[in-house]
């Protein structure tokens, strides 16, 4: 495939993830990442850790699911291998990899997940592909702004994470059945507007805008 061609094509899986997402990041948002990109970066190192975790999870939990064995294996192995660059970037800088506090992101949108299952598994993979949206479009957003390595870095990220949404979008429909999920992507469309456009009291990289 041409550089056009593959332009083209992460042009195309950027516009889906668009109309799928219920809101733009602010961009009182992405000047509070491009005033913090340390914190950014040690931030986007957790992140790369909990979709590992999360993805880990869900191998443990349901054995039984083949199709979500692989697809969790492969996105565990390339979220480590994410945190991996992201831990090398940070060494490169002399950022110290501290210890901060998580965003309200991801536990906000678990508040209105189902308990049991079948509907918790398919609430945990529609969560898993508004997580992954989100973080393509927040790489997409920041990567014209940043100097060369990031802008390179958060660029080469958009097809995976956009393979990521992708997959958990999918299994999130096979898990479901006949009952479809759109009821569900609605219910978590909703709150995570709600996370993305209300005022955060700390940056992280899935958190609203700080004043």
């Amino acid at each position: 495939m041409t550089t056009a061609l593959k332009q083209s094509a992460t042009a195309g899986a950027l516009q889906e993830i668009q109309a799928f997402l219920p809101c733009a990041t602010p961009d009182q948002w992405l000047e509070n990442a491009l005033d913090n990109q340390a914190l950014m970066l040690i931030d986007h190192a957790n992140c790369e850790k909990k979709a590992a975790s999360t993805a880990l999870n869900l191998i443990y939990r349901y054995t039984d699911n083949f199709e979500l064995l692989n697809k969790m294996s492969r996105l565990a192995r390339e979220e480590m291998r994410h945190f991996e660059q992201v831990i090398a970037i940070m060494k490169r800088r002399n950022i110290e990899y501290l210890h901060i506090s998580a965003s309200r992101y991801a536990a906000g949108m678990r508040e209105q997940a189902r308990a049991n299952d079948p509907g918790k598994l398919v609430d945990m993979l529609v969560i898993g592909a508004f997580i992954e949206a989100r973080s393509c479009e927040r790489f997409a957003r920041l990567a014209p702004y940043l100097d060369d390595e990031l802008e390179e870095f958060y660029t080469s990220l958009l097809k995976s994470e956009g393979r990521h949404y992708q997959d958990y979008l999918k299994l999130a429909q096979k898990a479901a059945g006949d009952a479809g999920i759109d009821d569900r992507v609605a219910v978590f469309a909703e709150s995570e507007q709600r996370l993305i456009e209300q005022p955060d009291t700390e940056f992280r990289f899935h958190s609203g805008p700080v004043s």
